[in-house]
């Protein structure tokens, strides 16, 4: 059993549910229980049960700096795990919490504080909580300004730059990882974006801005975006948009998972 996951090895055959390949091809979302797609943005449960299976324990604590509609902590309460959302819009805290509620038990604790993740004091979080560190940061910022989140300008999405984005990006980082154990694991989950008739390789951006700063990277997972099966409208015509144009459709998402060394 490894130090940072629950996993017996003398049984490995019986974990075929766990991913150890790099290409993720999810059908479907989970929208059981708690867990909702009605906000535009949010990722699949899939992501934080698989990352939370291979690295992590049942009763560590997990961080998510841009919580949303709380999929991450659904997914943590459900395995065993605490976890501490941050969400910088109060009305969508509030919402997500109400549904976090619905499935709470008795073996994880689950903590939504509304704010933003740049300057919050996390510290504060850890005194509250008794504890020293978060085993795992998982995080799932905007993808820039593909869609507006809010109005309020510390949103990053509402970044009028790149710059401005990784900038914005970075601090929520050295706002966070200094509160990861060491030896430990965090996550990115995030896409890339068109702009001015070219690639902008977000993704590899916020990738090289984790290494700059000192993370090691330990994986490059790329996940199938959207359901596979069957084609709407909206999808037809992005696909004869396509044809007629030099470009190809987003169909995946990154997830890039490193460690922390120093």
């Amino acid at each position: 059993m490894a130090i940072y996951n629950d996993i017996d090895l003398s049984n490995w055959k019986e974990y075929a549910d766990i991913e150890t390949d790099s290409l993720w091809i999810i059908d479907k979302r989970d929208n059981s229980g708690a867990h909702s797609g009605y906000y535009h943005g949010n990722f699949v449960p899939q992501i934080p049960y698989q990352l939370f299976s291979r690295y992590t324990k049942k009763g560590d604590w997990i961080l998510d700096p841009f919580m949303g509609s709380g999929t991450s902590l659904i997914e943590a309460q459900r395995m065993g795990r605490n976890s501490v959302g941050i969400e910088i819009q109060y009305d969508v805290a509030k919402e997500a919490y109400n549904r976090i509620i619905t499935e709470k038990n008795d073996i994880a604790k689950t903590k939504v504080f509304v704010g933003d993740s740049q300057y919050y004091d996390i510290s504060n979080i850890l005194k509250l909580e008794c504890i020293d560190k978060f085993q795992f940061v998982i995080m799932h910022p905007p993808y820039w300004d593909i869609l507006k989140f809010s109005d309020d300008p510390n949103d990053l999405s509402n970044c009028d730059s790149l710059d401005k984005f990784l900038k914005s990006f970075g601090r929520v980082v050295d706002n966070t990882i200094g509160f990861l154990e060491k030896n430990r694991y965090c996550a990115v989950v995030i896409g890339d974006k068109y702009a001015n008739k070219q690639v902008v390789p977000l993704g590899f951006h916020c990738m090289n801005l984790m290494i700059e700063k000192g993370l090691l990277l330990k994986a490059v997972l790329v996940k199938n975006f959207g359901e596979t099966k069957g084609k709407s409208n909206k999808q037809g015509i992005w696909r004869y948009r396509a044809l007629a144009n030099d470009f190809y459709i987003f169909k995946h998402e990154y997830i890039f998972l490193f460690k922390k060394v120093n």
